[in-house]
């Protein structure tokens, strides 16, 4: 399916995200060049992509993460605010994969974190509205598929 005709509506950014994680627990985040959050891999969808697509393209790019649709679990869709586009509200598909834990920063990525899961925890405690240095949608999926 293709949704990125819905990246047209006024004010509304479309992207796909994935939680990558490792082995014993740590969840990949990403800071991009000139930016000071971080958040979920994953980016923008390009026209006729779906949002599977995306992730699977996202992730490729962004930390050399090569993994077929199959191999990614929907999580679920998420609107929340942008971390760097202030007045912009962000839906978000988000998958998740499993990763050895060797990825690279690539692309527009400045910095890979490795978060564990005790500090994911609480990550998931933090409002979104005031969740420096992380992004609203981190917080949101660390709360709601994360903390279990």
């Amino acid at each position: 399916m293709d949704h990125s005709d819905t990246s047209a509506a006024p004010g509304i950014i479309s992207v796909s995200a994935v939680v990558l994680t490792r082995p014993d627990g740590a969840v990949a985040t990403v800071r991009k060049t000139g930016t000071r959050r971080f958040m979920l891999p994953g980016g923008k969808w390009e026209a006729g992509e779906s949002p599977l697509e995306c992730a699977v393209r996202e992730i490729g790019e962004e930390l050399g993460v090569s993994v077929a649709p199959g191999e990614l679990t929907f999580l679920g869709r998420f609107d929340t605010a942008t971390a760097n586009e202030p007045g912009f509200s962000l839906v978000s598909e988000v998958f998740a994969a499993e990763v050895d834990g060797s990825q690279r920063p690539c692309a527009e990525i400045a910095e890979l974190r490795w978060v564990s899961a005790a500090a994911m925890a609480d990550v998931a405690t933090l409002p979104e509205d005031d969740c420096a240095p992380w992004a609203p949608l981190l917080v949101r999926v660390a709360r709601d598929c994360l903390a279990r």
